[in-house]
């Protein structure tokens, strides 16, 4: 299933995209696109049900909002360094375990909401993700196929980053990661029965109509269910929360001088194969 949330940020209403492409309203039987939803296979059931049975109203899609397809999440745990590619063109070592680091909640908006330069920023790149749902609790974790089967669904992640922030203003990445709108995300959630294998997921990134990053998920150094299963030995993952499991090739970081990072004005757009696709104008803050 294709589940995405839709109206003005903050009061958005559950939506399900059908096999024709028609938006329908899930808001007589759901509350939310949620980790309570997610968790619940009985209600994940119903769902499934009244699209096949064509029971589902139809939402008029002209001029209305997409918000971020996910509700209340727990935290945003990231992934740096985990595409071989972009290891190479950075000059970084592959690292030995993956790389953690967090993003705020409230960093995420809508796929096509506005990307707010930050004031005083001269280092704004852009990161086209994977983003990994749980559906299950998971904790300490054994396998990599368990930590696939704790995983509801995927989105299309924009890891936007502010590299100056990130690296060169001392302590840890959190200061680059974090500023305000800094985490589009959707526009859909794609239930992981849908998407099947996810280590084979073409990704693409635009800057003003010019194709920067175009990779797959198959160069991922940790793949989507050994990360889920690293991360669940150092914390409790809980349906709800999210994991970026990194970018590949083509940051503006790793390109040679001067390096073009974003600025006002410059539109940016990425695509996941089979997950939707995001576009975002950027503004100063």
């Amino acid at each position: 299933m294709k589940l995405l949330r839709v109206g003005t940020a903050g009061a958005e209403r559950p939506a399900l995209l059908d096999a024709g492409g028609v938006l329908r309203d899930l808001s007589r039987i759901v509350n939310d696109i949620d980790g309570t939803l997610l968790a619940d296979a009985a209600a994940l059931g119903r769902v499934r049900d009244a699209a096949d049975a064509g029971a589902l109203p139809v939402l008029d899609a002209a001029g209305v909002r997409i918000g971020a397809p996910l509700g209340r999440i727990g935290k945003i745990v990231c992934i740096g360094l985990n595409y071989h590619d972009h290891a190479r063109e950075t000059g970084a070592e592959p690292p030995a375990e993956p790389v953690i680091f967090f993003k705020a909640a409230d960093t995420v908006v809508g796929p096509h909401d506005p990307v707010l330069v930050p004031r005083g920023s001269v280092k704004t790149d852009w990161e086209v993700e994977l983003a990994v749902v749980i559906g299950r609790t998971a904790r300490y974790l054994t396998s990599a196929a368990d930590g696939l089967a704790h995983v509801a669904g995927y989105a299309i992640s924009h890891d936007v980053s502010e590299r100056e922030f990130q690296i060169e203003r001392g302590g840890t990445w959190d200061k680059g990661k974090n500023c305000e709108t800094f985490n589009p995300l959707g526009p859909w959630l794609v239930t992981a029965d849908e998407v099947g294998q996810p280590q084979s997921l073409a990704l693409k990134l635009w800057v003003n109509g010019e194709l920067k990053q175009d990779g797959t998920t198959a160069e991922q150094i940790f793949p989507v269910g050994e990360v889920v299963r690293y991360v669940s030995q150092f914390m409790t993952l809980y349906p709800g929360d999210v994991i970026n499991t990194g970018t590949p090739a083509g940051v503006a970081l790793g390109r040679p001088e001067p390096k073009p990072y974003l600025r006002a004005g410059d539109v940016v757009e990425l695509e996941i194969e089979g997950l939707g696709r995001q576009r975002q104008e950027f503004r100063d803050a």
